[in-house]
């Protein structure tokens, strides 16, 4: 109950009343950071493919002692007095609920191919995502696509399938072009659906500037400072912040094109036909309004297949991006800054923010981009300097 903490927190130590919440977070780590920074000690539930299907947040449910739902949104006044200060009587018995168990994943499965419909291989997904580990989610992902073949236009079932294919993004098990896909999905979903306001934030968290209502995750340096001045250790974060996730939002494209030159404008460097590092692009959102501006995402992975690795001892890794006339642009040249060591394997990336002009016509158009790097084979291999070309895919809406 955002904003009530600190009046209903006698009534908790009383024993008078018991918070718990619920979240549509994807990430649990950040609401136990937030938690701890606050000092909340209720439990909290995780519903990171918004089975409830509310459309926006938050929402105050006050549940008398009996388990009846009495208030909805309530203001705290009315809280108070019609609530708090009000004797409810025991109802008549009421069946008792069944204990909650896991379900079984091989009933579901059995169900899905015998059944063949969409709400049936739409469980099975669910189910693995929520009570399966990440090997399995790959079979999740098969069991979305079958529910939306079966029912093309069921928002929920684009935005959990979106929800699935981010977290395999995150897990060991990632595979190319899983965050794109999600996004994709998530805008499915969204076109289905324009007045989800859950789905939309989520396509906002990694979005633009220019479409963010609000700095989604500005608060967890605040939050760490604030822990450790307690004394405390924060809880950490499994995974990293994006840059987007941490921006604040913006009126206009900081266009400061100008004095940059180009780094390898004549294509000499070699190109890196080994697949030494491994690239991916996302752009967010899947489809971007003419007037609009879009979040390019790029990460740089060294390829563990060939024992690949940063040489940190010669020059930064630097992107160029060869964007159109009049699309605005905070700058075409960017760098990463190595870090100490002179050996690291860490993932590397980039976001930047591109404009779309009013003129552009709909349909996809590629931006082409070329990243700069040193790179060696092995821990005993040759140290290379190598160019790859990279292409950035945005589709332009036709509304």
């Amino acid at each position: 109950m955002p904003g009530w903490h600190s009046q209903t927190k006698s009534l908790e130590e009383s024993g008078k009343l018991q918070v718990a919440g619920l979240i549509q977070e994807q990430h649990p780590q950040r609401c136990r950071l937030f938690m701890q920074w606050k000092q909340m000690d209720w439990p909290v539930m995780v519903d990171s493919l918004n089975l409830l299907g509310v459309t926006a947040v938050p929402i105050t449910v006050a549940i008398d002692e009996h388990g009846i739902i009495r208030q909805i949104r309530p203001s705290f006044e009315a809280f108070k007095e019609d609530f708090l200060g009000h004797d409810f009587k025991k109802p008549d018995p009421l069946p008792s609920p069944e204990p909650a168990a896991p379900p079984s994943l091989e009933k579901r499965r059995q169900k899905a191919e015998s059944a063949q419909s969409a709400k049936a291989w739409r469980q099975l997904g669910q189910a693995l995502v929520l009570w399966g580990m990440d090997k399995d989610l790959n079979e999740a992902i098969t069991a979305y696509q079958q529910a939306i073949e079966l029912a093309p236009d069921h928002g929920p079932g684009h935005f959990q399938l979106g929800a699935a294919y981010r977290r395999r993004y995150e897990s060991t098990y990632r595979k190319p072009a899983d965050f794109q896909h999600a996004i994709e999905q998530w805008g499915a979903a969204l076109d289905i659906n324009p007045n989800q306001y859950i789905w939309r934030r989520r396509i906002q968290q990694y979005g633009p500037q220019l479409d963010k209502p609000y700095p989604f995750y500005d608060w967890v340096h605040q939050a760490r400072e604030a822990i450790r001045g307690r004394g405390e250790t924060p809880v950490e974060l499994k995974t990293r912040l994006t840059e987007s996730e941490l921006a604040e939002p913006a009126k206009a494209i900081k266009n400061a094109l100008g004095g940059e030159g180009e780094p390898d404008p004549k294509g000499r460097i070699h190109r890196d036909t080994q697949g030494l590092i491994q690239t991916e692009t996302a752009v967010v959102p899947a489809k971007v309004k003419p007037g609009g501006s879009a979040q390019v995402h790029v990460a740089f992975r060294p390829n563990k297949a060939l024992k690949a690795h940063w040489n940190n001892e010669m020059e930064d890794l630097k992107l160029w991006v060869e964007a159109p006339e009049k699309w605005p642009i905070q700058k075409r040249l960017w760098e990463v800054e190595n870090p100490a060591k002179p050996i690291t394997r860490e993932t590397r990336r980039i976001e930047l923010e591109l404009g779309i002009p009013q003129s552009a016509e709909p349909g996809l158009k590629r931006i082409p981009a070329y990243a700069l790097y040193y790179v060696c084979e092995d821990v005993n291999g040759a140290c290379l300097y190598r160019r790859q070309d990279i292409s950035i895919r945005v589709r332009i809406r036709a509304d």
